[in-house]
């Protein structure tokens, strides 16, 4: 067991991180900064890892239906841990996403880090960008890492993950969009970690996933798999779609694999469950 890590948040994401990491973990709900410094106090951790947040009981458009819990969970308690970080002097590890970006695939480049986030069509993005806004001017100063995710896929089932999430739809887009595997994120933010890493840094896989891709590798296992593609125009709903940049991230020394190499071990392994 590792006592000098904490774990914020039982989720999905949090629940993977503390079965790799061994690690303390706390899911208790926090309501103030007392109730932080309480369980900061109790553990006494070296690092903390923030996986709290909300993004909807199906979608992020359910983030709408409580608008006090989620800005809570993703904007202030946030910037309450790095309140906390900087009065018991702890690393802040914070889960951040990827979802905060406008992105135009006609001349638009894979999104460093370094570009400001500026989607605010979704109140589940605004409740994002809001948090990484603070604690990206916090960072310049203080132990603070922000480790941004998009579209979880993982190799076990979940309904969290985008392989369970498509195989429930009839009709799919094809969107080159950035994904982040779970076990190569959980390395990533290990060697992160480890070498002390400060500011932001997207932790996805190299080169953006379509849809399709992964449902066909996973056909070549089940062969009744079906599926038709629509536009994305046809949803008529906000959604970011986007390619993150792994440029930062890879200049740390970390081997970000590509994402072809990634689907498929990740299927071969979730068929095999």
């Amino acid at each position: 067991m590792q006592s000098n890590i904490l774990i914020l948040g039982n989720g999905f994401i949090g629940c993977k991180v503390q079965k790799e990491l061994k690690c303390n973990m706390s899911g208790r709900i926090f309501t103030s900064y007392a109730d932080i410094d309480e369980e900061i106090k109790k553990y006494k951790p070296k690092v903390v890892i923030n996986c709290i947040g909300i993004t909807g009981a199906h979608n992020v458009d359910d983030c709408e239906k409580d608008i006090d819990s989620t800005i809570f969970a993703n904007t202030y308690v946030p910037i309450l841990l790095a309140e906390a970080a900087i009065r018991h002097d702890f690393k802040l590890v914070h889960i951040s996403s990827g979802c905060i970006f406008h992105y135009d695939y006609k001349k638009d480049k894979p999104i460093e880090e370094s570009k400001l986030p500026d989607y605010h069509l979704l109140y589940y993005s605004r409740t994002k960008i809001y948090s990484e806004n603070v604690l990206r001017e916090l960072a310049k100063y203080y132990n603070i890492l922000i480790a941004r995710i998009r579209i979880p896929l993982d190799s076990e089932p979940s309904p969290r993950n985008i392989i369970d999430k498509l195989l429930k739809y009839k009709t799919i887009i094809d969107v080159p969009n950035s994904v982040t595997y779970i076990p190569d994120f959980i390395k990533a933010l290990k060697y992160l970690i480890k070498i002390d890493a400060k500011g932001i840094f997207n932790v996805v896989a190299k080169g953006p996933l379509r849809y399709p891709d992964l449902l066909d590798e996973y056909r070549k296992y089940h062969p009744k798999t079906k599926y038709d593609v629509i536009s994305l125009k046809s949803l008529k709903m906000n959604r970011t779609n986007l390619v993150l940049s792994t440029k930062k991230l890879e200049s740390t020394g970390f081997n970000v694999r590509p994402t072809k190499e990634i689907i498929k071990e990740c299927v071969k392994k979730y068929v095999s469950c």
